[in-house]
């Protein structure tokens, strides 16, 4: 019985100095590096950006779960995986874990359609831009704000956004608006627009074709200059999220810069195109 005891006391401490172990963010490139695998933490469920398959392609990378993930940040992914000469693996997390995940060590970056926000900036690092987008209102076609062209046109509507994200947080620059509980992914959104729960939800523009393309029952509002949302340009950039001081950061600004404007939008409207309808 005391050895019984003796090894239950050992493993918790073993298991007790694991999870304090301390992540070296100056290490990251060379931990990666060595294990020759970089693994990346994103939602798998944000067309274009990113989404999960089951049908594996050129476009697709590994999923820890066993799935596969394709899209716009899988491509970005892919490239830097490439420039590091390392295999890449995608981890699926929900977006509110992306960046415990990121600080504890569970990933090597974060690659998930992420903004680099000020608040954001204050947990991780965030590389230079690799998608540069705008906010658009995303509607029923056939609905009473199909027809709108400026924030006011949305007064008394029922509108949301994703949670923890800016898209949500513009909403009261709309008059008289009727704001609604933010809801925690896209296809809630969709879902909630599709019964009629909401007039409309606030999103990026790949976001907006992509929901189009896949129920023809929706369009989406596009705002001249001066008559949409005001928001800073670092809010509607795009961004690798990185732990505070990584080794890596250098290296993902470099892979970035690889790829022109001409470059990233033929991969966004190729993602666009290839997404499955349920994605």
């Amino acid at each position: 019985m005391k050895k019984i005891l003796t090894l239950i006391l050992a493993f918790a401490l073993t298991l007790s100095l694991v999870s304090c172990k301390k992540v070296n963010p100056a290490k990251d490139l060379e931990n990666v590096t060595a294990k020759g695998v970089i693994v990346v933490g994103m939602e798998c469920a944000y067309a274009p950006y990113n989404w999960a398959t089951t049908t594996q392609s050129e476009f697709t990378a590994n999923v820890s779960n066993g799935k596969y993930a394709d899209g716009y940040d899988v491509q970005i992914a892919k490239l830097i995986a490439e420039y590091l000469d390392v295999e890449l693996e995608i981890k699926a997390i929900e977006w509110d874990g992306l960046i415990p995940a990121l600080q504890s060590g569970e990933i090597d970056m974060i690659i998930a359609g992420m903004s680099p926000t000020d608040e954001r900036k204050l947990s991780i690092d965030f590389s230079n831009t690799y998608f540069d987008s705008e906010l658009v209102m995303v509607v029923k076609s056939n609905g009473a704000y199909a027809t709108a062209d400026e924030l006011s046109d949305f007064s008394g509507a029922k509108i949301t956004g994703q949670l923890n994200t800016f898209h949500y947080n513009v909403i009261d620059q709309i008059p008289n608006v009727n704001r609604q509980t933010a809801l925690a992914d896209f296809a809630t959104l969709i879902q909630s627009l599709s019964s009629g729960a909401i007039d409309g939800y606030v999103c990026e523009r790949p976001g907006a074709i992509s929901a189009v393309a896949s129920n023809p029952e929706f369009t989406f509002v596009e705002f001249a200059e001066g008559n949409g949302f005001v928001c800073d340009p670092a809010e509607s950039s795009i961004s690798v999220g990185l732990r505070k001081n990584s080794s890596l950061t250098e290296k993902v600004n470099q892979a970035i810069a690889s790829l022109n404007s001409d470059q990233k939008t033929q991969m966004m409207d190729a993602a666009i195109a290839r997404q499955p309808s349920d994605a």
